[in-house]
């Protein structure tokens, strides 16, 4: 009878008293905990979320050690780094690693992701080598991060100068968002060993800021920051991470990483442009995965002139 259907607020109340939910194989606690409360978004919809983009997620996230921002409470509460397979998460999903006398983390499929959900990951950071391969660099990644008072058409301009650079170098270059205030450029290199790669991307830093003092800057000082753009290249050593492709990132708006062409960037209009809410527009407009060719890029990492 129409008079005993549950009203919406009953319905939502009805939703915040379940105690689980299952996804693949993993026990979801407390689905309908707000993980971030401006955007609406309950764990259980980041999970959805997950499903959606993990087709495109997998390559990047899987056999490489991975690093965890946990908000157990969401966005808004406590949040803190982890590098350990402990409590808190479901380590039956995972594939811990044994590195010095720890177990750090690594997944191999979707249940491992959903996991780090459940133990509360807002953000998922992974190295930038081969998890049976770790004392060898296979992509580099340069993060341009903005200065105050830096407009963001700067750093779009600085990823297009990195690109040029590269190409120069004959190294083909990604480009993705970061979910936060810059971009990454991420380089897909046959294997070296890490101090090759950390010199690398030092000397090219450091070229950018010698040609344009105004603009660029390769080291971290921050009283040398408003106006410029720091060319993070110390992202680039075997236990330094940065943020996967596709994770969210435990910020307003539920915002994602998404790698991008570099035909998009004339139209992008900030780096946390893309959300949980919104990536769907974007990920159903796409014909071709911009980022397909990845994989197979594996490129032989020159001197640096």
């Amino acid at each position: 009878m129409a008079g005993l259907r549950p009203s919406l607020a009953q319905r939502r109340q009805a939703r915040g008293k379940r105690a689980f939910a299952v996804m693949g194989k993993v026990r979801l606690t407390h689905p309908d905990r707000i993980y971030w409360r401006d955007a609406g978004v309950t764990k259980e919809e980041l999970a959805g979320y997950y499903k959606k983009v993990w087709t495109r997620m997998k390559p990047y996230v899987t056999g490489r050690v991975l690093a965890l921002v946990r908000c157990p409470e969401g966005a808004e509460g406590e949040c803190f780094f982890q590098k350990h397979a402990r409590m808190g998460i479901p380590t039956e999903f995972l594939h811990p690693l044994q590195e010095e006398g720890e177990k750090i983390i690594a997944i191999d499929n979707f249940d491992g992701l959903l996991a780090l959900i459940q133990g509360g990951a807002l953000e998922i950071h992974v190295r930038g080598s081969a998890a049976d391969d770790r004392e060898r660099a296979n992509w580099l990644v340069f993060d341009l991060d903005p200065g105050p008072g830096v407009d963001f058409k700067a750093v779009i301009e600085a990823a297009r100068e990195v690109r040029t650079r590269m190409q120069r170098l004959h190294l083909t270059s990604f480009i993705k968002t970061t979910g936060g205030k810059g971009l990454h450029v991420v380089i897909p290199i046959k294997p070296v060993p890490w101090d090759i790669a950390k010199e690398f991307t030092r000397q090219v830093a450091l070229s950018l800021e010698q040609d344009n003092p105004d603009r660029y800057i390769a080291r971290s000082s921050k009283s040398r920051r408003p106006g410029r753009i720091f060319v993070d290249w110390l992202r680039n050593s075997r236990e330094a991470t940065a943020i996967a492709p596709y994770s969210t990132r435990a910020r307003p708006g539920a915002p994602v990483a998404v790698p991008l062409s570099w035909t998009e960037l004339s139209s992008l209009k900030a780096a946390n442009q893309y959300t949980v809410r919104n990536i769907s527009q974007r990920l159903s407009r796409l014909r071709t995965d911009p980022w397909a060719d990845m994989s197979r890029c594996r490129q032989a990492l020159p001197r640096f002139k």
